[in-house]
């Protein structure tokens, strides 16, 4: 038999080094969060684990381990059919299941009768994740942050496109997080990745980082939409040294109406979203610029949105939790194509020497 227990925490040097990762929890538990590249084997499907798990507080746990069994030989015989007929001998597949290993376990031990090297995740996915959350401190701590500061529509995530498109290590939050990081910032039909699953994806991010050069990351508070960035990432963005980003302010307007325009394209979406600043700016302000929105005026609502509400409250927020903010170095783009944008990111790893 060759089948190897693999302590979580060598696991994340090791990661890539398999050929598959097969997650045997439930399409419900992997849906919460996997490791990365893992693909979905279930041992048992949401509505057997369900039913076993009935049966153990409602029969016995003898029955309702045969039962478990039963179901659980037949979906192993399913993907070995589909995913593992084809495989060499020399694959090396790499499985793990909630913590107990019994799922994985199953599966592994057909596996390594057929006579391929198997490798288990000891302590399973909760194992991984308390290494993995370790090991974001650890990652965050050896990287050389530079923040890209800006208000709304200053074009911070195009910049964070444009120094990704010149080679440049960006970390995107609001990407990973599907989500642009303000009260109207929920993409339409985009829903957010769980919490567990955002922690893996930026760690995911972080351990392909080469150290001895920068990475770009915007200023984002401690939530982007529900899910909350590592204490230990967060941190580290607010003592690194910072970028402000200006665009004129027509050019700001334009862009938001792009970037959001599902909400042009919807006005009674966007008017309902607005009510949740009436605690900010009173009822009748909003009112107004519910008004002028049926009124197809909308870049003056743009721009009092900004200058009324999210540029007192950006700069506040800047002034308040980042350090080097007060000495951040001044950039402007032409305007917010994203041609301007790459010129500038060209400036900025000029500026600081690297490539």
């Amino acid at each position: 038999m060759s089948l190897h227990l693999l302590p979580a925490a060598e696991l994340l040097a090791q990661l890539d080094s398999f050929d598959t990762i097969v997650d045997a929890r439930s399409e419900a538990e992997f849906a919460l969060d996997h490791l990365p590249g893992a693909v979905n084997w279930p041992t048992l499907n949401d509505e057997e684990r369900k039913l076993i798990g009935t049966m153990y507080v409602q029969v016995n746990q003898f029955e309702a381990k045969k039962r478990g069994a039963a179901m659980a030989a037949r979906n192993i015989a399913s993907h070995i059919e589909r995913e593992v007929i084809d495989k060499p001998r020399e694959w090396k597949p790499l499985a793990y299941c909630w913590r107990g290993g019994k799922r994985s376990g199953s599966l592994s031990l057909v596996l390594d009768q057929i006579g391929f090297r198997m490798t288990l995740v000891e302590g399973g996915y909760k194992a991984f994740r308390a290494a993995m959350l370790i090991d974001i401190a650890d990652k965050v701590s050896q990287l050389n942050f530079q923040v890209v500061c800006g208000t709304t529509g200053s074009g911070k995530t195009r910049l964070l496109q444009a120094l990704a498109g010149v080679g440049a290590q960006v970390l995107d939050l609001e990407d990973l997080a599907q989500h642009r990081s303000s009260v109207l910032g929920a993409l339409p039909g985009q829903p957010q990745p769980t919490q567990k699953r955002f922690d893996t994806l930026i760690w995911d991010a972080l351990r392909r980082f080469d150290p001895q050069r920068p990475v770009f990351i915007e200023s984002e508070s401690k939530k982007v939409g529900n899910v909350a960035v590592p204490i230990s990432l967060i941190e580290r963005m607010r003592a690194s040294p910072c970028w402000d980003l200006t665009l004129p302010m027509a050019e700001r307007v334009a862009l938001l109406m792009e970037d959001y325009d599902f909400f042009v394209k919807d006005s009674v979406h966007f008017c309902e979203r607005l009510d949740v600043l009436a605690d900010f700016r009173g009822k009748a302000v909003i009112n107004a610029w519910k008004d002028q929105v049926a009124a197809g005026n909308w870049a003056p609502v743009v721009q009092d949105l900004l200058t009324q509400h999210y540029d007192p409250v950006y700069l506040q927020s800047m002034r308040r939790n980042f350090l080097q903010y007060p000495k951040a170095i001044a950039i402007t783009s032409g305007d917010r194509s994203l041609a301007s944008m790459g010129l500038l990111a060209l400036r900025m790893l000029n500026e600081i020497g690297t490539a």
